[in-house]
């Protein structure tokens, strides 16, 4: 039956007029053979994924870093028991977020300690006493900012892939819709609904909706990936907030 159906197939096109040498040529040539306008959208898809794909490399590579620093970070800073150590340790594990939230909450730290030593020494308050903190939420307000300008770095660019994956279907329809049209304006030209004549325009057509398509489909999964990990880091610097505000208050209120 199958061999038949090629038969029949042969049979009709043999009986329109269209040899096989009408279909000839792969992708490549129908793209050589297309309109400028089909080639503009075409390169447009293309840009839109190698940047796509650029942004998702560099973060895949940024987080793989980032969780190996935050590991790190997290058992250096469970294993000290002074900040100063951890302190030490920050500039080696710098791609951790949690490294520029913990340095923003010892900045504060030092400055409400060191401001409340001047002002027991100008009350003449006898030496030796605990240093308290003078605003513990100043120091909750230190954290937030801290963990708001980690979040956005983490962010950073990842709204591209949302926009990829939202514009390339557009685009890549919009260069289906002139395929359609190249076809009919053939059609009109020559009175003749050949397939040599409607194929062209119908392999834009669908050369374009194929690369809309294979540049959106991965900017949507790495948007929603790379944004699972934002969302699971956010709640890793929460958590270690909280632990840096447990450990100050106990120790200096």
């Amino acid at each position: 039956m199958r061999t038949l159906g090629h038969y029949a197939i042969a049979l009709q096109m043999q009986a329109s007029g269209v040899s096989d040498e009408g279909f000839g040529g792969g992708v490549v040539d129908w793209i050589a053979q297309a309109t400028p306008l089909s080639k503009l959208v075409l390169l447009i898809l293309v840009l839109f994924s190698i940047f796509s794909w650029g942004i998702v490399l560099q973060k895949l590579w940024h987080f793989r870093r980032l969780e190996r620093h935050t590991s790190s970070f997290l058992d250096v800073f469970r294993r000290s028991t002074k900040f100063s150590e951890v302190q030490s340790m920050c500039r080696s594990l710098s791609a951790s977020p949690l490294v520029g939230v913990f340095q923003a909450g010892y900045a504060e730290l030092n400055t409400q300690l060191r401001q409340g030593e001047a002002g027991s020494s100008s009350r003449n308050t006898p030496a030796g006493g605990r240093p308290a903190l003078r605003s513990f939420d100043a120091l909750d307000r230190a954290l937030l900012r801290a963990a708001a300008v980690e979040a956005n770095k983490m962010e950073h660019r990842v709204h591209v892939l949302a926009t990829t994956a939202s514009i390339t279907p557009f685009i890549g329809l919009f260069g289906t819709v002139m395929g359609i049209v190249t076809s009919f304006s053939a059609i009109a030209g020559t009175g003749s609904t050949n397939l040599t004549v409607v194929a062209p325009g119908i392999a834009e057509a669908l050369i374009a909706t194929a690369a809309g398509l294979a540049a959106a489909i991965p900017a949507v999964y790495f948007y929603n990936h790379l944004t699972n990990k934002v969302r699971l880091y956010l709640s890793t610097i929460e958590d270690f907030s909280l632990e840096f505000l447990n450990i100050a208050e106990r120790n200096f209120t």
